[in-house]
This record gives structure tokens, sequence and C-alpha cells, in this order.
């Protein structure tokens, strides 16, 4: 009991999964709409990778079939390019963003003398990764649409899938970075985004690849991207659709269990 003269200790209420989830995105929101520069050069990237290899290079390729759907070789590339935004937002706001704040900025464990906890940070950092990705990839979207490369009513649903994308490759990259010790084990992030890029389907088809090379490059999530992403956009709908929308989500909801655990270990302990 709290003598005459003594403040008694103040409680918070703790804040459900929901509106800790705002809390944090908001956050992020306020912090980064100073550097708005920063999404501008991130969606410029994908745009003009489409310029110069979907229309440079598509002058020099007639077409290109998907599921029985010949289509020009630029409306072949960039579906593939719409899952690169979101997987390129996704990766850096989960990668570099988070390490500085876990490691340099300590925010994290000033976050948690608040009432909220590592499972509303790891939910608020992954779903502020997923919107930016998601940010880039509408933009592009829009050029896609202005450029004549959609083919199909279904692209309605490849801004959905772009957030998907967003989801696993945000809460992933987030589990990775916590196992970071310094800024050169950033190398290996890039050793492996930029062979996934570059060896996904996102250039030229999977068929390019025989046998278990093949096999490999179709177990690659961004791979299970971009044929979503493709398929949605031009049309031609597969079974491979539903299988990549499984595997991401699977991949997301493991990296946010391992995200969540793995805050424990490094900020309650």
């Amino acid at each position: 009991m709290a003598t005459t003269g003594e403040l008694a200790p103040t409680t918070f209420p703790m804040l459900t999964p929901p509106q800790a989830l705002r809390l944090l995105v908001l956050r992020n929101y306020l912090v980064y709409r100073r550097y708005w520069k920063l999404f501008v050069t991130g969606f410029l990237e994908p745009v003009f990778y489409l310029f110069s290899i979907g229309i440079g290079v598509g002058q020099l390729i007639q077409s290109f079939e998907v599921n029985g759907e010949t289509i020009p070789y630029a409306a072949f590339v960039a579906p593939g390019m719409l899952a690169a935004s979101a997987f390129n937002g996704a990766l850096m706001d989960s990668t570099f963003s988070v390490f500085f704040k876990l490691k340099y900025d300590k925010l994290y464990d000033q976050i948690l003398a608040t009432p909220l906890t590592t499972s509303d940070i790891a939910r608020g950092e992954i779903a502020w990764g997923q919107l930016r990705g998601a940010c880039y990839s509408a933009a592009f979207l829009l050029v896609m649409v202005a450029m004549g490369l959609v083919h199909s009513w279904w692209a309605i649903l490849a801004l959905p899938a772009t957030l998907l994308i967003g989801f696993a490759f945000s809460a992933v990259c987030m589990a990775a970075t916590t196992y970071m010790k310094s800024w050169q084990d950033f190398d290996k992030v890039t050793l492996v985004q930029l062979p996934m890029f570059l060896f996904s389907a996102t250039f030229f088809p999977v068929t390019a690849f025989d046998g278990a090379l093949r096999w490999v490059v179709e177990a690659t999530p961004l791979y299970r991207g971009v044929v979503l992403c493709r398929e949605l956009t031009t049309g031609a709908l597969s079974w491979a659709s539903a299988v990549s929308v499984v595997y991401l989500v699977v991949m997301g909801l493991i990296g946010i269990v391992v995200v969540r655990r793995r805050l424990d270990k490094l900020l309650l302990t």
C-alpha cells in the first residue's frame, strides 16, 4: 500500500492484437513519410527493368506461351517484376530496418516497456513490410494496366497476391535478421536475393531448366510468387496458383512463429 505522499504505480491495460498492430504500423508510417523518396526508388527499379528487358529485349522476341496462352514478352516479364516488387519491398524493411531497430536503436526494448509484447512487435513489423511491398506492387500494377500488359480480369486478385508475397517474405526475412550479428551478414542477403530474382522464371520460363535444377527453382518462394502473379494477369490459371497460395501462407506462418520466439529469446532473457 502506498504511504501518504507517495504515488501509486500506474497500470495500463493490455492492447488487443488489432490495436497493437494499428499502433505499430502508424508509428512506422509517421517515421517513413519523411523518407518518401525511398518508396519512389523502390517503385522505379522494377519499372526500369520492365522497360529495358521487357520492352527492349522484347523487340527481339515475338511471343511467349503461358499455359497455352500466347502473350507478348513484355506481358510475360511484367508479372514477374510485379512479384519482385513485393519481394524487394518486404525484404528491405524486414532486414536492414529491423536490424537497426533491434541492435542499434534498441526500439524494441523501448516498446516492451509499454503494454505491447514481442508478438505485437512481430505482427506489426511484418505487416509494415507487407504494406511497403504492396505499395510498390500497386503502383507497378497501374503501370502494367496503362501499358496494356494485363490480359484478364483475374488481375484484380494480383494485388491481394502481392500482399501474400509480402507477408511471406517479410516474415521469413525478419526471422533471418534476428540471427544476424553485424552489417557484414547482409552480404548473405544479397547472395540469396540476386540469384532468386534472376532465376525464378522472372525473365524466362522454368522449362529452360532441366532435371533437378528445375525442381530447385520451382521450390523457391519467389518462383511461387511469380507463377501466381503471371497466371492472374494473363488469365491462364492452373493448379500451380493454388500450390503457390498454400506455399506462401505456410511460409509466412512459419516465419512469424520463428520471429516471435527469437524476439522472446533476444529481448526477454
